[in-house]
Order: structure tokens, then C-alpha cells, then sequence
């Protein structure tokens, strides 16, 4: 039987078709750069007011602001996220490949590698991401004669701009409330992507395209449920100082003021 685990760890070729890869990361960077915008500004009514608007003032292109940086760091992030859940499986379980086919993996072990993975990969993410979320509420139209220039020219600017006035640690604002997003929620991700291929696929067999297509998007969907809240904190928090306040810490982003 195609128990947990197996579909990712037995079967790497599974593996990226679990996770996002650089067409899905370019379909999905304009409503990634709408939800940031709703997050952290205070501008727009609603989504679709968002999209008009940045439509309007920014172009087609101000949706696919920041999105270099992701898509020459996602096969990093992608390595360092299943690399560590498979090795994490390994050590957890302590059995060979021929012998998860028999006795697959606890969805506790699915769990626990999959929150190691994302601690680890959300370290690594962390200032890809910082410079993004910058570069997306940049809502200038690009440079036009007579118009001020925008803050940032461009994600090598904007990273070497955060360096001189922050320091390194700028660089990784908001990184604690980015681990403590993507922890629990691989963890989630993973065990439900699991479970789904588990249920859907006959004793035997190793899970169908179509199954881990459902599966994935199923995941995904549970997992972002549980991540927005502290998202919206991240993305804040990655732009304190700048549009809006500053906060001394997570809490402080959290409370009321």
C-alpha cells in the first residue's frame, strides 16, 4: 500500500511535482503581488480595487514587480525544502528505501520532517523574500521623464540599499515571523499532501499525475489557510520603516496599538 511518505521520498522524480516550480511561481507572482499590496497598504477598498488600480497606474507590469529574485532563487529554496524532508524522513524512520515500501513513514514523521524542511528553507528564503515584498509595494509607474525616480531601481539596488542602511540584519526583517509561518505550515502541507495520495491511490500502485496534482493543490490550500495570519504579520513587518510604522517586534505587529 502507498502509505506516507512514499509518493515524495520512494519516488523522487514525485518531488517537484509537489512543490512550486518557476511556471507556477510566474503564474501565481500577480495575485502573490495583490496580496501583499492588500497587507500592507491601506490604499485599496478590495482586491479587484487593487487590480484596477495597479492596472491603471503601473501597466500589466506592475503585477510581476519583484519577481526576478524568486524565480533565480526557487531551485535553491526547492533543494534545501525536500532535501531536508527526505533526509529528515531517513533519520526518523531509520529504514532503507525497500523497506518504507512495506512499512511507510508515521504522517508524525511526515509531520516533523516537513516542519524541519521549512524551518530551514525559510532562513534561506528569507531575504529573497524581503526584497520582493519591497520591490511589489513600490507603486510607481516606471521612470518617466519629470516623474521621481522610485526607491528602488531593481532587486540588486534594493538588496545593496537595505545592506547600507541596516546592516546584514536588515536583510532578514521579519525572517522570525517567516519561520514561524512556514514550520507548522510545511508540515501541514506535506502531511495532507500525503494523506490524499495515500486515499487515492489503489494498494500497490505509486500515486497518478492527476492524483498528485489534486493532491498538491488540496495541500496547498490547507496549508496557506493556516499561514495568512502570520503572512500578513511578515509582510508587514518587512515593511516596517517604510510606509508605515516601525514595530519593536512580533508581538508588537501583533497587539493593538
Amino acid at each position: 500500500m502507498t502509505g506516507a511518505g512514499e509518493s515524495l521520498v520512494n519516488n523522487p522524480g514525485r518531488r517537484r511535482a509537489s512543490g512550486p516550480g518557476a511556471l507556477g511561481l510566474v503564474l501565481g507572482h500577480p495575485f502573490d503581488t495583490v496580496k501583499v499590496r492588500l497587507q500592507t497598504q491601506t490604499t485599496y477598498q478590495g482586491i479587484i480595487d487593487c487590480m484596477v488600480k495597479t492596472y491603471r497606474h503601473e501597466s500589466l507590469l506592475g503585477f510581476f514587480k519583484g519577481m526576478s529574485f524568486p524565480i533565480v532563487s526557487i531551485a535553491v529554496v526547492n533543494s534545501v525544502l525536500f532535501g531536508v524532508y527526505s533526509n529528515a524522513l531517513l533519520a526518523l524512520t531509520a529504514t532503507s528505501h525497500q523497506e518504507r515500501r512495506a512499512q511507510p513513514p508515521s504522517y508524525t514523521h511526515v509531520f516533523i520532517a516537513g516542519c524541519t524542511g521549512g524551518f530551514l528553507q525559510a532562513y534561506c528564503l528569507a531575504p529573497f523574500d524581503l526584497i520582493k515584498v519591497r520591490l511589489q509595494n513600490q507603486t510607481e509607474p516606471r521612470a518617466q521623464p519629470g516623474s521621481p525616480p522610485p526607491r528602488y531601481r531593481g532587486p540588486v539596488h534594493c538588496a545593496a540599499s537595505i545592506f547600507q542602511a541596516e546592516g546584514p540584519r536588515g536583510l532578514f526583517r521579519g525572517a522570525w515571523a517567516l519561520t514561524l509561518r512556514d514550520t507548522p505550515t510545511l508540515g501541514i502541507y506535506f502531511v495532507t499532501y500525503e494523506w490524499l495520495c495515500h486515499q487515492s491511490t489503489p494498494d500497490g500502485q505509486n500515486p497518478s499525475s492527476a492524483t498528485v496534482l489534486v493532491a498538491g493543490g488540496f495541500a496547498g490550500i490547507t496549508s496557506w489557510v493556516t499561514a495568512t495570519p502570520l503572512d500578513v504579520i511578515k509582510s508587514r513587518m518587512q515593511m516596517a520603516g517604510l510606509e508605515q510604522r516601525a514595530y519593536r517586534g512580533l508581538l508588537d505587529c501583533v497587539l493593538p496599538s
